[in-house]
């Protein structure tokens, strides 16, 4: 007579943290994946599903659509200020770390353009832009810290004006493209920047 398996004895071991963290990996993966196709606002839905696990870990895990967002986003933010933060770092050294990532994810983009609008609390979806607007100050931050006297960017608004600007020329159906038109738009506005990469080490 055939023994066949419980239902116990089917289920996979649960590995407990090390599930977890595998987790939480595979649904921010998912997520960068799905936040370059779509933008901030992609379902939440369709990232589990790309992640291969139901929405309930993924709730486990992130809150609400701003947390998720944000621990997507933390690494683009936190590249652009290690580039700043590195020895001999100049403004030129940090925009084209800046403008790898702004051709590598539709969603770094959104968070450039975060809140810059004026937009009441209540027309931002489940908070997002509310957590991409402290990211996007990051971000600013690490770029004044380079901005020498009399930079052509030095007004109070200019610098990120001019990011805002250049990231709204990334568009393209290959990274090539994205890279050749954001270097034309810094040009456009006069601005140095140096090799598209991203950050060293």
């Amino acid at each position: 007579m055939t023994q066949h398996p419980t239902a116990e004895e089917r289920r996979p071991a649960n590995d407990g943290p090390k599930a977890a963290a595998r987790n939480r990996a595979a649904l921010i993966a998912a997520a960068r994946e799905v936040y370059a196709e779509h933008g901030l606002d992609a379902p939440l839905s369709g990232i589990a599903r790309r992640a291969g696990v139901g929405q309930g870990v993924l709730y486990r895990h992130f809150p609400d659509r701003a947390a998720l967002a944000d621990a997507v986003l933390e690494e683009n933010v936190r590249e652009v200020e290690q580039a700043a933060a590195a020895a001999g770092a100049t403004l030129a050294g940090v925009l084209g770390v800046l403008t790898w990532h702004l051709t590598e994810s539709a969603a770094f983009i959104g968070l450039l353009h975060a809140d810059r609008t004026g937009g009441r609390t209540e027309d931002r979806t489940d908070g997002v832009h509310a957590h991409a607007s402290a990211l996007s100050e990051r971000v600013a931050r690490s770029l004044r810290g380079h901005l020498t006297d009399g930079h052509r960017l030095g007004g109070a608004d200019d610098l990120m004006l001019a990011v805002a600007m250049v990231s709204g020329a990334v568009t393209g159906p290959t990274r090539t493209e994205r890279e050749r038109r954001a270097l034309a738009a810094w040009r456009l506005l006069g601005v140095e920047v140096g090799a598209v990469r991203p950050v060293a080490g």
